[in-house]
């Protein structure tokens, strides 16, 4: 099985929406993904993610099932922390001086890395512990059941499944999927708008697999548009 997991086009935050780019970003993003053969399509129930998978959905005639747990709603209210370089307003804590996640100390915290400023301001225990479990009883719907950092196989199968979701939900359930330390991988990798990265679940002969990052935040279709490219609006790459 594929697990395409994409972050939503360009938004627009109040209303909840995509910008004009957004939405071509989204038509780009739906014929590069008609042509991967998708079998099933999930959605955020945010609009932005909404739009950003109805091209794809239109091409293949499929209506996207929507995932209550895979909101940024949600993850909004338990990984954000009063910033003070925003004037105490609330910023991911996953987007304060990342290098500091690295430190010796906040590594050695092991499983509570939640222990670590900002983490410790926020609730993200809880949301940590919440899409893992959300996670797991959704993958053994499509057939892989968690056991530990594996996954037993139960149901083999060969699906493309996308999921339409975002960048701060996203991020944190790669790292759950992919078994790498969330401080890690906060700090290491990011996923950029329209974004697609692919999960790999080998169906092997003995009946277990690890998740495998075959693609990570690949924006090969604004390329191919000829799309203006920056990463989350900031980098020209």
């Amino acid at each position: 099985m594929l697990l395409y997991v994409i972050r939503h086009g360009d938004p627009c935050y109040d209303p909840d929406s995509l910008t004009p780019l957004g939405k071509r970003q989204a038509e780009a993003l739906g014929r590069r993904l008609a042509q991967s053969g998708i079998d099933e399509v999930y959605s955020s129930p945010l609009i932005r993610a909404q739009q950003t998978a109805q091209p794809l959905c239109e091409m293949l005639h499929k209506k996207p099932e929507i995932l209550e747990w895979t909101s940024e709603a949600l993850a909004w209210q338990e990984f954000t922390f009063h910033d003070p370089r925003y004037n105490g307003g609330l910023n991911w804590a996953f987007h304060a001086q990342t290098d500091k996640f690295k430190t010796p100390e906040n590594i050695a915290l092991g499983d509570k890395w939640y222990e670590a400023e900002p983490f410790c301001q926020t609730d993200c225990k809880n949301g940590w512990e919440r899409i893992g479990r959300e996670s797991d009883a959704f993958l053994e719907k499509l057939g892989y059941k968690r056991e530990g950092l594996r996954y037993r196989i139960i149901a083999p199968n060969k699906k493309h499944v996308a999921v339409f979701c975002h960048q701060g939900f996203g991020t944190t359930w790669l790292a759950h999927l992919l078994g790498v330390h969330p401080l890690v991988f906060w700090s290491t990798f990011d996923i950029n708008h329209s974004s697609v990265t692919i999960i790999r679940f080998a169906n092997n002969a003995d009946g277990y697999c690890a998740p495998m990052c075959i693609a990570l935040s690949d924006t090969s279709h604004l390329y191919a548009d000829r799309l203006p490219l920056k990463f989350c609006n900031e980098y020209n790459i």
